[in-house]
């Protein structure tokens, strides 16, 4: 899924006139299921001591993070808010995980912000201590994401 939306939004970006604003919460949720892909293989990389690819993976979830957030505001800024259709239960559990997905979305750049920089200055047991606090948050919120797209669009 994730290979084919990218595809299909690079040849769109490619081919003037083509992009619709209705391709970009597919392309947002691809965004966030490769920054949780790298969040993960990173999180395993470190474990098995593997430094560099740690490094690259943790660089490409951060990479991915930047790129879905300037989508995200993108399609808002020309769609305005989407939303929810489905059953009473359905929006009621829809809110729940939109709520804690936004108030921890609003965390997450500076977790992320600042345990880089630990790791850019070398101050590891920083880094470590304040990673084992992002790591879970930021993985919820791309879960999440993918979710509310999930839960929005299908």
């Amino acid at each position: 899924m994730i290979k084919n939306v990218l595809e299909e939004f690079i040849k769109k970006m490619t081919t003037p006139g083509t992009v619709s604003i209705s391709f970009f919460p597919a392309l947002n949720a691809s965004l966030n299921a490769l920054s949780t892909i790298f969040l993960i293989a990173g999180f395993v990389f470190i474990k098995k001591k593997k430094v560099f690819a740690h490094r690259l993976c943790m660089l490409s979830a951060f990479g991915f993070s930047i790129l879905f957030l300037i989508s995200y505001l993108y399609y808002h800024v020309h769609a305005g808010v989407v939303y929810y259709k489905g059953s009473k239960l359905g929006k009621m559990i829809y809110f729940f995980i939109l709520t804690t997905h936004t108030i921890l979305a609003a965390v997450v750049p500076i977790l992320a912000v600042i345990t880089l920089s630990f790791a850019f200055r070398g101050i590891f047991e920083k880094h470590k201590k304040i990673a084992k606090i992002t790591l879970p948050i930021w993985l919820y919120v791309s879960i999440t994401g993918v979710l509310v797209y999930w839960l929005l669009f299908h």
